[in-house]
Order: structure tokens, then sequence, then C-alpha cells
């Protein structure tokens, strides 16, 4: 195996979060690393909505604090989100400096949007639905133009160098093969910016690579993670067969679209006093249950957006008609779909995981800002906000100003993924430990991973991707309560007094996962 040394900081990941931690990182040397083209496969450039910061005159960041700690039922740590919310406002300065074309007014302040669990107008947006894909064009095009950042593109981590308590390097692959003789890679510091584990569904939002390994490796290395068993599921995917499922974003429901069945009755009113802009947890559950009756749930533009559809949603638009719904004369079918995970690996305000050398942030990371339930368009934010946490704290730790540029090889050959026994995977997810949730599902869930694990022994990748799917499974059993987007039918109502977080290490929820396996052999 090849071992190669830099005194550069190497980050995992090409999204959000790892782009801007690099130019944070500047002038001090950094080599990213990309499975896919930059700017290509990452979440980042998908999410639709916007950023969340309190801009207006007549918001704060108080404000946007206590709407953070409402939403995530009990579960959001007070310091964290008021670490978050506060430092938003800069974050949006910032990118708008970088280039970044928000929507503005005639006077030139930024427009701004309502959506769910927000108590006003605070999510910063461009083009309506296309907020990810500009942040990110802006913040490549700044990227490429930093000379101490190198990009490795087609090159996938599958595993950390640990001893169970500190990071030293990681384990590279090829993109385009599994099986393939590893490359280490030891850098000065290493950052986690993989993303989240939403993809590890059937029914997901999320790019087709977003499938928890990145968690799993940190796991699989010794990390503490925290708070796993909160997925959230969107409830407006659009339901058309599409694999991954094209997002309606929640900004439609805040200029006034409205949930409808097949017979045409708005049902959310009938649910919660905030109708469609009730949390999300309670507008999947909603979705879900009409979807499981067969009342085939519609998200209804007609008369609130109508012929606008098309200038304010672009993406949400061109996901329609290319599957033959028109927006502004149709009904949207809607499935509530994993789109966001709550839970990763457990970090600090400084953005350092349990892991001496392994810094997270990003969708990868679980810092305490989103509880049980991800107020809108708080995900982008988070990950501003950690990248530049993780960024600072690595610069108190890094002295090289310069190095020369990382050359790797890799080997030739592979074979690509089972993709039959990702499939598996992914449908046990969806059916046992989706939106709803119960004892005899998770065990179940449990026992097909571990079925699953045992024929890729031998596979880095799909042992990271099966690590996250024990300790998502494992945290909702031992979850034995309902709170924000983890529902037990089983366990319907909210253990009494303050919401707690729940903390993993993957030998335990393994412990727990062979402890079922005996009882169900």
């Amino acid at each position: 195996m090849q071992t190669v040394e830099t005194p550069r900081v190497v980050i995992i990941g090409a999204g959000l979060a790892a782009v801007y931690a690099a130019l944070k990182l500047a002038p001090c040397p950094v080599v990213m690393i990309s499975p896919e083209p930059l700017g290509s496969g990452a979440s980042s450039a998908w999410a639709q909505g916007g950023v969340a910061a309190a801009m207006a005159l007549t918001d704060s960041p108080e404000a946007h604090a206590d709407d953070t700690m409402r939403a995530g039922a009990g579960s959001v740590l007070r310091e964290v989100a008021e670490f978050v919310t506060k430092a938003a406002p800069e974050h949006i300065l910032d990118l708008s400096d970088l280039g970044t074309g928000f929507d503005r007014t005639a006077d030139g302040g930024f427009v701004q949007s309502r959506e769910a669990a927000h108590s006003a107008a605070r999510v910063v947006r461009v083009k309506g639905d296309q907020a990810g894909a500009e942040i990110m064009r802006a913040l490549s095009v700044a990227l490429r133009e930093s000379p101490s950042i190198q990009v490795i593109e087609g090159a996938l981590a599958v595993g950390l160098e640990s001893d169970g308590t500190q990071v030293t390097g990681v384990y590279l692959s090829r993109a385009d093969a599994a099986d393939v003789p590893t490359v280490l890679l030891r850098g000065s510091a290493h950052v986690l910016a993989t993303g989240g584990s939403s993809g590890l569904y059937a029914q997901t939002t999320n790019p087709a690579r977003i499938r928890g390994q990145g968690i799993g490796m940190a796991a699989r290395a010794g990390a503490r993670i925290a708070d796993a068993e909160f997925v959230q599921f969107h409830p407006t995917a659009i339901d058309v067969g599409e694999d991954p499922t094209p997002l309606a974003t929640e900004a439609l429901r805040g200029e006034g679209a409205v949930l409808i069945d097949n017979m045409g009755h708005r049902f959310m009113p009938d649910i919660h006093p905030d109708a469609e802009l009730a949390p999300r947890d309670t507008v999947a559950r909603a979705v879900y249950m009409q979807v499981q009756a067969g009342n085939r749930p519609a998200l209804d533009t007609r008369q609130s957006i109508g012929a606008e559809m098309a200038t304010q949603f672009p993406s949400v638009t061109e996901a329609c008609l290319r599957n033959s719904v028109d927006p502004a004369t149709d009904p949207i079918p809607v499935t509530a779909s994993a789109h966001y995970h709550m839970g990763g690996v457990e970090t600090d305000l400084a953005g350092r995981s349990s892991l001496t050398g392994l810094w997270v942030c990003g969708e990868a990371g679980s810092t305490g800002l989103h509880g049980a339930n991800r107020l809108a368009s708080n995900g982008l934010l988070e990950a501003l906000v950690f990248a530049r946490s993780c960024a600072r704290n690595i610069a108190t730790t890094v002295a090289a100003q310069d190095a020369p540029e990382v050359d790797i090889c890799f080997a030739a050959g592979g074979e690509p993924i089972n993709e039959q026994d990702v499939a598996a995977l992914r449908e046990t997810m969806t059916e046992h430990v989706g939106v709803v949730r119960d004892e005899t599902g998770l065990r179940r869930a449990l026992t097909k991973i571990a079925a699953l694990e045992t024929r890729h022994a031998g596979s880095d990748l799909f042992l990271n991707m099966t690590a996250t799917a024990t300790l998502i499974a494992a945290a909702a059993l031992l979850r034995e309560e309902s709170r924000g987007a983890h529902y037990r039918s089983d366990f319907p109502d909210l253990t009494p007094g303050p919401g707690q977080r729940s903390a993993l290490t993957l030998s335990e929820a393994l412990a727990l996962r062979d402890r079922i396996a005996k009882d169900a052999a």
C-alpha cells in the first residue's frame, strides 16, 4: 500500500462545508478529496430553500435561536443555537462578498422567505429555489482562485487511520471501484465533511453517493456518534418514481401552497394550527399517513403561485415538467422522503470530534444545533458556521504556510460495489427505520443489516454504510419515546422532562445488534 505524507490539511469532501473550510484555512495549504468533479455530487448544491439568518431589522438572532429551540423538540443545545444564529448574518454578507447572487429587493435588501416553524421570514434565497447551486458556484470560483487549495477528484475516502483515540491519516480508493488497493494519506489535520446519511433510504432527496459513509468511517475509527436516530424526512418530495426523489422546496408552502388529498381536501389544518407551516416532522408524518391510506397527497401551487412557478421556482418546475406535471395547472404529487440527518459525529463548538486530529463539519457532524428536528434552512447555515470553526481551530495547531501538491496513484482494475445489496439495505431502512418506527421493525432491520454485512466483510465502503445504518437503527430502538423526527408507534408520547441527546459508539451499537441476532436465532 502506498503511503503519502503531507503538511497539508486533508479535507474529506467537496460540498459547502468542505469548500468553505478550505477557503477559511487559506493561506494554510489544503488538499480536498472529492469523489466527483468539484461542485457536483454534494447535497449542498441541491439545497433549494436557502440559508436562515436574521437579516431584517424586525428580526434578531435571539428570535432565530428561540425558533431553533422550539423546532428541535427539547433536544437543542441553547449554547449552540445562540452561537450559530449570532454568526448567521456575517456569513450571509461573506457569501455575498464572494459573489453569491442572493435575491435582492428594489432598495438592495435581501429577499427573505418564511419557512416552516420560523416566526419570521428569514430565509435568504436565490431565484426562489436555487440557493445551494448558486452558493456552491460562487465558492467554487473562489476556491479555484486560491493557490493554497489542491483538489483531488475521483478519489474516495474509505477509512481512517486510528488507534481508537487519534486519527493520523485517511485511506483513499478510486471512486469508481470498491476493492482496489488503498492509498494512505497522512496530513497535518483531517476534516470530515462528507455529508449525511439519507441516501441509506430507498426514498431520498440526497445525491446517490451520500449514504452515511463518512459517519460510518468515523464510527469505525472509534468516534462517538450523537443523535443517530434523528433522520428528517422532507414532506414534499415529488412522487414521480425518480431516485433520488426531486424536492419541492418548503418555500412553496411559505408562499401559500397547500397540501391536499386525492379528493382535493386540504388536510393539514385538521392536524396542526400552523397547517402547512407546522414543523417538518408533523407535516412529514401527515403526508406519510396519507400515502399509507392511498390518498395520493399533493402540493397545490395553482392558486398561490400559479403561472409564476416557472420564474419563481425553476428547479421545481423543471422536475415536474419532465414527469408530465405542470405545477401551474396540476397539483404536484408528493411523498415523505429521507432528507437530512440531524445525527452524526459528535463535535464541540470548534468542530472537534472525540478523536484527536479529526474535525467534522456539515451534515456529517452532530453539533447539538438541530436537536430532534432541524429548523428549515438551518442546515446550510450550520455548515458555514462550523466550517469556519474548524478552520480557526486547526489554524492554531498547524504551522505550514506552503507545501508541494500531493501526488497519488491508484491501482488499475477493481469492481464497483454490489448495487443489489445496497438496494436491499436502502429498502430495509425505508421499511423499518423510516417515518414511523416500532420495536419489531427496528429489531428486524438490525438483523437484516447484519446479514447484509456478512457478505461484504472485506468492503470498507459497504461496511461504512452498514455501520451508519446500524447506529441509526440501534439508537432508534433505544429511544423509547417519540420526539421530533423520531416517531415510535409503540411509544407515541414524549418522555416527561427535558429532552436528552443520545450518544453511541459503534461497538455499543454492534453489541446491541449481536444480542438481537442471538434472540432471533
